[in-house]
C-alpha cells in the first residue's frame, strides 16, 4: 500500500489487513527500525520532461567509477550487477547531448572502463523518483574530479553539454547554483 499511496494512514493499512491500528504502528516502527521501510522525496524525471539514461558498464575498477559520480548533480544512481557487466548507472539531464557528454568524455574514456552500453529510458511502469538536489552550492573543482573543466571542454564549448550545475559552470535551466 505505501508504494502506490506513501502517504497513507495507519487506519487504512489496518483495515485492509484487518488487524488493530496500533499493531500497524508497531510493524511500521519496526520496518522502519531495520531499514526495511523508507520514505523518498524526489522528482520524477520523465514527467518533468528530463532524459534518463541507462549506462551499463564493464570496469575493472567498479568502486572508482561510482565513487567518481557520487557527487555529480546529473547522477541518479549506480549498482553494482553480476553478468556481463559490473555496473549500472542512472543519469539525468534536460538534453541528450549532456548525457553524451557524460558518457563519452567520463566514461568510454577511462581507463578502468572495458566495456560501455548507452541507452535512454522511454518509458517507465512505476513512477521512478530520484532524490534531486535542485539548488547546487558552488564548488571548487568539478565533483567528478574532471581534471580540464567545463569551460575548457570541447563539448561545452560546442552547446553539446550543458556543464556541471556545481561549479557554476552551467548553460541549463533545470539546476540553481548559489554561491
Amino acid at each position: 500500500m505505501f508504494a502506490e499511496e506513501p502517504g497513507v494512514s495507519q487506519e487504512a493499512v489496518a483495515r485492509e489487513l484487518g488487524i488493530s491500528q496500533p499493531s500497524v504502528a508497531v510493524r511500521i516502527r519496526k520496518l522502519r527500525e531495520l531499514g526495511a521501510l523508507e520514505s523518498l522525496n524526489g522528482i520524477n524525471p520523465l514527467r518533468m520532461g528530463l532524459y534518463l539514461a541507462k549506462v551499463d558498464i564493464s570496469s575493472n575498477r567498479p568502486a572508482e567509477i561510482l565513487d567518481m559520480f557520487k557527487d555529480c548533480p546529473y547522477f541518479a544512481h549506480g549498482f553494482t550487477i553480476s553478468g556481463r557487466n559490473n555496473l549500472c548507472l542512472f543519469f539525468a539531464s534536460e538534453n541528450i547531448s549532456t548525457l553524451e557528454a557524460i558518457v563519452n568524455g567520463h566514461i568510454r574514456s577511462n581507463q578502468w572502463v572495458t566495456a560501455v552500453d548507452f541507452n535512454i529510458v522511454i518509458a517507465s511502469e512505476r513512477p521512478f523518483i530520484l532524490p534531486t538536489r535542485l539548488v547546487m552550492q558552488k564548488v571548487d573543482g568539478s565533483p567528478c574530479g574532471h581534471p580540464i573543466g567545463c569551460r575548457n571542454c570541447k563539448a561545452f564549448k560546442d552547446m553539446k553539454c550543458m556543464g556541471c550545475p556545481a561549479t557554476g559552470q552551467y548553460q541549463g535551466h533545470f539546476f540553481v547554483t548559489v554561491e
